[in-house]
């Protein structure tokens, strides 16, 4: 379904652009310049595909001393999430608005504690799968910013997706853990937040995928 643009978009950018990050002049991202008043020994989670931020907003209310970063790329989809988020005063959120491809380029090395992959788009079609967030060379890239010891957070309730990708994270040397095919209903769902797309699909019925995967 296409995407309805919104309204005064630039407007309404504006108003809460103090949430929105912005690049140096040398086109990177500097942690201790984006959360001036956290401090630097803070673990730093990024979100990559972040929708209207009802993932980021709750996960930065139940651990508001960790720095977190929410991308999407879509203008109209984030600025639901950007007015949410300052509606509700969060110090230790902020979002960029880019394509997940130039994280690596722009992003400290070694920074990023957690990232979190939520329902990606599963490019189902063969010819395509090299646009999967969860593709070997999307997480070989990945590397260049998670820190030894960080980890990815993956969900999706496509099940073709989540075995292709449990194959790309071997492939490329992470090691899985708290793998589950019906995360709802594991030992995990205590501590699960949902996002908008996962508690729609979830009441329709479907199973919601979810692996750890490590980066040592």
């Amino acid at each position: 379904m296409r995407l309805r643009k919104k309204k005064n978009l630039d407007e309404r950018l504006e108003l809460v652009s103090s949430l929105l990050i912005n690049k140096n002049e040398n086109g990177k991202i500097i942690l201790s310049e984006v959360f001036p008043g956290m401090p630097s020994e803070s673990q730093v989670d990024l979100e990559i595909g972040c929708g209207k931020g009802s993932f980021a907003i709750a996960k930065t209310a139940l651990h508001p001393e960790r720095r977190y970063l929410a991308v999407e790329k879509i203008s109209d989809v984030v600025i639901i999430a950007l007015e949410k988020a300052v509606e509700e005063h969060k110090p230790n959120l902020r979002f960029l608005i880019s394509d997940a491809s130039v994280l690596p380029e722009i992003l400290e090395a070694k920074s990023i504690d957690t990232l979190f992959i939520n329902f990606c788009d599963p490019w189902p079609k063969a010819r395509h799968h090299k646009r999967r967030l969860t593709y070997r060379s999307f997480l070989e890239s990945y590397k260049k910013f998670l820190k030894p010891g960080g980890k990815i957070e993956f969900k999706t309730d496509n099940r073709d997706l989540f075995d292709f990708s449990v194959e790309e994270f071997k492939a490329c040397g992470y090691k899985i853990e708290n793998l589950t095919y019906d995360l709802h209903s594991s030992e995990f769902a205590n501590e699960n937040i949902m996002t908008e797309y996962e508690k729609n699909f979830s009441e329709k019925g479907f199973k919601i995928n979810k692996l750890v995967a490590r980066f040592e």
